[in-house]
């Protein structure tokens, strides 16, 4: 039986994809300045990214698999790499979240992401000289464009056996049949999905243990501890600010999302949280519930604030009145990644720009 855990995944893995698709057909451009093609993560979650919405302790999930607190995976990863900043010992065999254990007879030399997260990861801890190959929305950092491209939403098994990969970087609910091919055919997949900013910092820590490059994973980690600090002790006294979240068309987060933590995380209060993970949203509970700032994507040629302001009776809404329809860039906040408390910051600012001049 599939795990509820694994469900979770799925359903967000589908609207993310549908982003994703839109983007694509609107060419690619994320309308920042910046990274082209959005990404299906957090998948990608994304999500990052994806694991998302661990709660405290460790406990079995419904497929066999172990869900691991932050704080016990950081600890494990300390323990794999034998120490803060150590070098890695191999042999090195690690659980991933499928359950599956994985062992890396040696460092790693050839490595394919399969989610741009990922690929974000592996550059951001200083191990883009190991990287061979990418999916084609890793676009992110400008080097990465110029890898090898092993598929979009559906990998090309061949394309990445071409390559000869020591080691693939997978995304534990988007690339669930390519991961099980390709260890079918003897190639090393490691597959994760963090969902909560704890769980992708912990997650670029064990690349770097995966890597050999923990000091450059620890680094981009402290970076990313200090930003959600700077963040929470700014809004700590703040009033909380009612926030409606729309990420794909008619779309929307509740609780268990990390897009859910981020907006708590910010000083918000997402409206939807009585409801768990991704879903499509009734226009009328939105006005019903009448939030006081809407956040939606920045995209190149998609015309969000256009679409929702054209919905009846959204012009009583007090985010529409106050003028608080905010575009925020998309890709740090569907991609978790070391880039995901950039978006934190971004909405920060859109509901206390007060406190984040």
């Amino acid at each position: 039986m599939i795990g509820q855990r694994w469900l979770k995944h799925a359903v967000r893995t589908a609207v993310l994809l549908l982003l994703m698709m839109l983007l694509a057909a609107c060419g690619g451009g994320s309308g920042e300045g910046g990274a082209g093609s959005q990404a299906p993560d957090t998948a990608g979650s994304a999500a990052n990214a994806d694991t998302t919405e661990s709660g405290p302790g460790e406990e079995a999930d419904d497929d066999g698999g172990t869900n691991r607190s932050a704080d016990e995976s950081e600890s494990a990863a300390d323990d794999a790499a034998g120490g803060p900043a150590a070098e890695t010992v191999y042999p090195l065999t690690v659980t991933d979240e499928t359950g599956t254990d994985i062992t890396l007879e040696q460092a790693p030399e050839r490595v394919v992401m399969l989610v741009p997260s990922d690929t974000e990861i592996v550059y951001a801890i200083g191990a883009g000289d190991l990287a061979v190959g990418a999916d084609a929305y890793s676009t992110y950092p400008p080097e990465a464009a110029d890898l090898p491209k092993v598929g979009d939403v559906n990998t090309n098994i061949e394309a990445v056996l071409a390559l000869n990969p020591d080691l693939v970087l997978a995304s534990a609910s988007m690339n669930h049949a390519a991961i099980d091919s390709l260890r079918q055919l003897g190639v090393t997949v490691y597959a994760a999905d963090p969902g909560t900013m704890e769980e992708t910092i912990a997650h670029i820590e064990q690349i770097g243990v995966l890597l050999n490059r923990q000091e450059g994973a620890r680094a981009v980690a402290g970076r990313m501890r200090e930003a959600v600090r700077e963040v929470t002790d700014k809004v700590a006294d703040a009033e909380p600010v009612s926030v409606y979240l729309e990420f794909s068309p008619g779309w929307t987060v509740g609780s268990g999302t990390f897009l859910d933590e981020l907006v708590t995380l910010a000083g918000g209060v997402n409206i939807m949280n009585d409801r768990e993970g991704w879903f499509e949203v009734d226009p009328e509970a939105v006005i019903a519930r009448n939030p006081q700032v809407i956040i939606h994507p920045r995209i190149e040629g998609v015309d969000f604030a256009g679409d929702m302001l054209s919905r009846p009776g959204w012009d009583r809404i007090d985010a529409v009145r106050n003028n608080r329809v905010v575009a925020v860039a998309n890709e740090p906040l569907v991609r978790v990644g070391p880039r995901l408390t950039d978006g934190l910051l971004e909405i920060a600012a859109a509901l206390h720009p007060e406190r984040f001049p």
